[in-house]
């Protein structure tokens, strides 16, 4: 059972990975709306494969919550019904909840795939916080960690409902990452006090300050990616040969604060080779600053390559992870629980 708790953390803490690569690779294919209604895609829960599908048709069952395109419009079933020779209008409603009514099955099939990682994740810390249940009486620090998680993704798949009911508003997809990167954190944790080979680092007040200045500077810089993300997603559709031309002020903002993040992490460094300490783990956070700025070089000079975005996303996220790992190792005290 020791083993299989940590490996259920390990796995849930790659799925969550996993979406969000998947959901970064959403948006920049713009596949956000493929699955206009939540968490059916056009009430179906295997999406269609092929607009005649979504086609209204005489004599045919359809099912209450089932979706169809008419006159560019998505109606829904309001109860089962055998369709007759003519459309009738009093079993169907209008979907009022936005009005986009677009088939494409690459973008549809994106979206779904999306969502079927989002749903294992989901069953990954449902298994996790049922295996943690098993130490309550030893540390209640692992369940009530596990059980916050399983209500932080329950919650997570509520604001994904939100985004799509709203149409992808900014403020929603922000707030959909932001709470991906919470329930990394607490998985972190997990991982870290379920580690008998983990440490805890004795270091002065100076590299700790650093630390948290570091997390901040990577958290605003996600944020402020986020924005720029926004401006290219706009420019797009407007100029498609002029993504970033004339750039933002926030994208030049992005731009300076990278070597802001780079610096503050250089001196770290260089004070924990000061007390001689060479962490594995700051080494890799070293390695990812170097390639979340190499990602962005090749974004703005190569014209967004296909994959770069999604890259560039997933490599902060993985950031945000070792640096949220590194700064426990430094506050804490013990060296791991005894599971």
């Amino acid at each position: 059972m020791k083993n299989s708790f940590k490996w259920s953390i390990k796995v849930s803490l790659i799925l969550v990975y996993l979406v969000i690569a998947a959901g970064a690779i959403v948006r920049m294919t713009g596949s956000g709306m493929g699955c206009p209604d939540w968490p059916k895609c056009f009430g179906y829960w295997i999406p269609p494969t092929e607009e005649a599908q979504l086609d209204w048709k005489a004599h045919r069952e359809y099912v209450e919550g089932q979706v169809i395109i008419l006159e560019e419009e998505l109606r829904v079933a309001n109860k089962n019904f055998l369709s007759s020779d003519v459309f009738d209008v009093n079993n169907w409603d209008f979907y009022t909840k936005h009005d986009y009514a677009t088939f494409n099955s690459y973008h549809t099939w994106i979206e779904y795939i999306n969502r079927l990682l989002g749903a294992l994740a989901g069953l990954a810390v449902l298994v996790m916080t049922f295996m943690s249940f098993w130490y309550w009486k030893k540390n209640i620090v692992f369940p009530l960690i596990s059980l916050l998680m399983l209500l932080g993704m329950g919650f997570q798949a509520w604001l994904g409902k939100t985004v799509v009911d709203s149409n992808l508003a900014p403020y929603r997809i922000s707030l959909h990452m932001g709470m991906a990167l919470i329930i990394l954190l607490g998985l972190i944790i997990l991982l870290y006090f379920s580690q008998k080979k983990t440490f805890s680092i004795p270091a002065n007040n100076n590299i700790k300050l650093l630390a948290w200045l570091a997390v901040l500077l990577t958290l605003f810089q996600i944020v402020l990616g986020t924005q720029v993300r926004q401006f290219v997603d706009l420019q797009m559709h407007e100029s498609p040969d002029q993504w970033l031309d004339p750039a933002p002020l926030k994208f030049y903002v992005h731009r300076s604060l990278s070597l802001l993040v780079l610096g503050t992490h250089l001196i770290i460094f260089k004070m924990l080779r000061k007390i001689k300490r060479n962490l594995r783990v700051f080494n890799q956070i070293l390695g990812l600053i170097g390639l979340e700025i190499l990602t962005g070089i090749v974004m703005f000079y190569f014209d967004f390559p296909f994959s770069s975005q999604p890259l560039h996303l997933l490599i902060a996220a993985l950031l945000f992870g070792a640096q949220s790992f590194f700064i426990i190792q430094l506050t804490s005290n013990r060296k791991s629980y005894d599971i």
